[in-house]
């Protein structure tokens, strides 16, 4: 078995700006997300905004980078508790097994710990088998479900 060295992460900068943009396009068009120049930027808008609450990682091999991971703090009142969101997490399709993922999940989950955090969550679709194998080795699944509820028409 091919083993690589564990990538290097950190936190996104501007210089990050068109790798990362690329590998966000990805992510949405992994999830068959509507492709959106506006939506790209904005949130890109967001990572590199020391005062937004979205902050990004990104792990990097060889100089370059291969996965990122957007994340937020949230208020968990049910436990008197803050969490750790993790909105997105993609790895470059080709750099895939490299350890890119791992790395930033054990990347968020010491910052949690850092800050008294009670939990590092997300949610994947239930037909991404692939990350599910990750996922179900750093992490206990949840018997929880997700609704969507659209906002009303004003």
């Amino acid at each position: 078995m091919t083993t690589f060295p564990a990538p290097t992460i950190r936190p996104a900068a501007p210089s990050d700006e068109t790798r990362w943009k690329e590998l966000f396009r990805a992510y949405r068009e992994f999830y068959r997300l509507e492709p959106s120049e506006e939506v790209v930027s904005r949130v890109w808008g967001w990572i590199i905004d020391p005062d937004h609450e979205c902050q990004g990682l990104v792990a990097e091999a060889d100089g370059t980078i291969i996965g990122i991971a957007d994340y937020r703090r949230f208020s968990r009142p049910s436990t008197g508790s803050v969490g750790i969101w993790l909105d997105d997490l993609f790895t470059d399709p080709e750099a895939r097994g490299k350890g890119a993922g791992r790395a930033l999940i054990s990347q968020l989950q010491t910052i949690a710990a850092a800050e008294g955090c009670s939990v590092v969550r997300w949610i994947t679709a239930d037909d991404n088998t692939q990350a599910q194998v990750l996922y179900d080795d750093v992490a206990a699944k949840t018997n929880w479900l997700t609704y969507d509820a659209k906002p009303a028409q004003l």
